[in-house]
């Protein structure tokens, strides 16, 4: 099991500014419904420094329900939580895991980050 690419959170270039219609003759009873695009990166991340964007490659994490080309949101800021999933480094591969002790507590462990999210391709 490898990650295929790992990726910080990166801020858009494009920001969105609703404004008016720019249109001829009778104006569009729609345009005072005019919204801003939803920011997948303000939603889903809660510090874009410390955030990261991992794409599976492989199923050997059914068990977890991450299956191949899964991207999984990664927050290295996030405390341990035990009962949660993470990506954790042992003997120098990165691994998933559902932390049942804190990894502070075996030394062959080291947490890399807490998962937030895990997006699924479903076409």
């Amino acid at each position: 099991m490898e990650f295929d690419y790992v990726a910080p959170v990166r801020v858009p270039d494009e920001v969105h500014q609703a404004g008016t219609s720019e249109q001829t003759g009778f104006p569009s009873p729609a345009t005072h419904y005019l919204e801003s695009r939803i920011d997948l990166n303000r939603i889903l991340t809660k510090n874009r420094d410390a955030t990261f964007f991992i794409r599976v490659k492989g199923d050997g994490y059914r068990e977890h329900h991450i299956l191949d080309r899964d991207v999984l949101i990664v927050d290295r800021s996030l405390p341990t939580c035990v009962g949660k999933l993470a990506v954790v480094v042992e003997d120098g591969n990165f691994k998933i895991e559902r932390l049942a002790s804190n990894p502070k507590d075996r030394e062959e462990l080291t947490l890399w980050g807490m998962i937030t999210f895990i997006i699924h391709d479903v076409i």
